[in-house]
């Protein structure tokens, strides 16, 4: 491909993620396929140094901070042909315009839920090792911990754990609980029994799935449906001891039920994501000692961010040369994705 038949594509995102995302061997892997020229990392579409970016663009780069794509956006950008988002979910900046116009959309989320699924993962095995107690324990004690008579109920052997929500990142917790010595079961409308039978899990209402889990992982998406899915009611249901932890959405659980729970001390959670984003500063869910709080930091972090970097370079490289998307986003899945 000469440079004068590469399509021009023009990054939007917050003006440090590029670095993050693209080392310099895959900028110039980028460059092989397309144009991307020196200009500003557009943060904003409104500007005439953006809309002359626009006006050229085939491809559209898409980061955490992109502005959104309306229609206006698009009159500006008569060439462009494909979004091709570094990162998870397209809600937040790709308008309907895009499917309706017959832009391709691609997305990194398959890339952003390895990451994801990994940390639910090890608080998993962690949880069923009752490792949050008993750290807390010691380290108060200062002394010697009697395990077996004060923390019975710990191991990894044949304890239940239950997923809610088959989306990428919950089949991918799945898969990577295959080798351990677990009973996994799944809650999932939209998910047959023998569908879940072929994933190897017991499928489960949820009623019965949190009734009959030591541990309960979050992995469905945002939406109207499924707000406040974990509700009071729910939470009592859950055994003594019982670990409820949520990588996927604050808005996924009643927080106020839940801080009410925990404050008993009867079931622990991890929380990776609350509503609102950041609790109060006077928050209980900072100072429990049944509660792991962590800021948002299970999907891709650090080193983890040039995943999603290459997993877009793989799409743009599909595009430029003919190929199908490996990742498109089609619109009809819009109501029940993230």
């Amino acid at each position: 491909m000469t440079a004068r038949n590469r399509p021009v594509a023009v990054l939007a995102m917050t003006a440090d993620l590029p670095d993050l995302l693209f080392t310099p061997a895959l900028r110039r892997r980028l460059a092989e396929d397309v144009e991307l020229g020196p200009g500003p990392v557009l943060q904003e579409f409104d500007s005439a140094p953006a809309r002359a970016a626009l006006a050229r663009a085939e491809v559209l780069i898409t980061g955490w901070g992109s502005p959104r794509i309306t229609a206006e956006v698009l009159d500006a950008a008569p060439a462009l042909r494909a979004v091709v988002h570094t990162g998870g979910s397209v809600k937040g900046h790709v308008s309907r315009e895009c499917w309706e116009r017959g832009i391709l959309v691609s997305s990194s989320a398959a890339a952003n839920a390895l990451p994801v699924a990994e940390y639910a993962l090890a608080w998993i095995l962690l949880a069923a090792k009752g490792a949050r107690r008993l750290e807390h324990t010691y380290r108060t004690r200062r002394a010697a911990v009697d395990r077996n008579a004060e923390f019975p109920h710990v191991g990894a052997y044949r304890r239940s754990v239950g997923i809610i929500g088959a989306s990428r990142i919950g089949r991918r917790v799945i898969e990577l609980l295959r080798p351990f010595d677990l009973e996994v079961s799944l809650f999932d409308p939209y998910v047959t029994a023998a569908e879940a039978a072929a994933l190897g899990v017991a499928s489960a209402t949820l009623p019965d799935l949190l009734t009959g889990s030591d541990i309960v992982s979050l992995h469905a998406p945002a939406l109207h449906s499924t707000r406040h899915m974990i509700d009071a009611a729910g939470l009592a249901r859950m055994p003594d001891g019982a670990t409820l932890i949520n990588t996927a959405r604050g808005s996924l659980v009643d927080q106020e039920a839940l801080v009410a729970e925990l404050l008993t001390g009867r079931i622990d959670a991890v929380i990776d994501t609350t509503e609102p984003e950041v609790p109060p500063p006077d928050s209980p869910l900072y100072t429990l000692p049944n509660v792991v709080l962590t800021p948002h930091i299970a999907g891709a972090q650090g080193n983890e961010l040039l995943r999603l970097g290459e997993s877009a370079a793989d799409e743009v490289h599909r595009y430029v040369t003919g190929l199908p998307l490996a990742h498109p986003v089609v619109v009809h899945d819009l109501a029940r994705i993230a």
